[in-house]
């Protein structure tokens, strides 16, 4: 695989950040086609995301606004859940360190609280892929060499195959 080679990290390596990028394809496609917003904590963030190709919505934690008021206005804007396909209106990408994952459950139990579900698979596979690397979003900034021609790749066969 050519791109292997500008992988970083331990034997694994190769394997696990193929399956990140697999599923940040993955989330990238539901973001754009269906216009599901992920939600991360602040604005560096977003500017990963936007750096790894995602260009549907992106919902930033940190406005200024408590917690209860983003999820309001979440619900309120994205709904309970997605009119398409009946899936979660929102994607959850808080950062994988310890914060951050009371950040995750926090928020969780906030949008269940209106019965409105989330989507969690994208960080799940990233906080075991790219723990080694970096355990927040932002950090994916100094790995887009490597990560974003891999993302690539897997959104452009998931695209073909549809």
């Amino acid at each position: 695989m050519g791109n292997r080679e500008h992988v970083r990290g331990g034997s694994n390596a190769s394997e696990r950040w193929l399956d990140a990028a697999e599923a940040l394809a993955t989330a990238r496609e539901r973001n754009r086609v269906l216009e599901v917003p992920l939600l991360v904590e602040g604005k560096r963030d977003q500017r990963a995301l936007v750096l790894l190709g995602f260009t549907g919505p992106i919902e930033r934690l940190n406005r200024g606004w408590p917690l209860e008021r983003v999820v309001t206005h979440l619900f309120e804007r994205y709904g309970a859940r997605h009119p398409v396909d009946g899936g979660p209106t929102i994607m959850l990408l808080m950062d994988w360190d310890r914060t951050g994952g009371r950040l995750q459950r926090t928020l969780r139990e906030k949008f269940l609280s209106f019965d409105a579900s989330v989507d969690e698979q994208l960080r799940r596979r990233l906080m075991v892929a790219l723990k080694p690397e970096t355990k927040v979003v932002e950090g994916m900034i100094g790995l887009i060499d490597a990560l974003r021609p891999l993302v690539d790749r897997f959104d452009q066969t998931s695209s073909t195959s549809m």
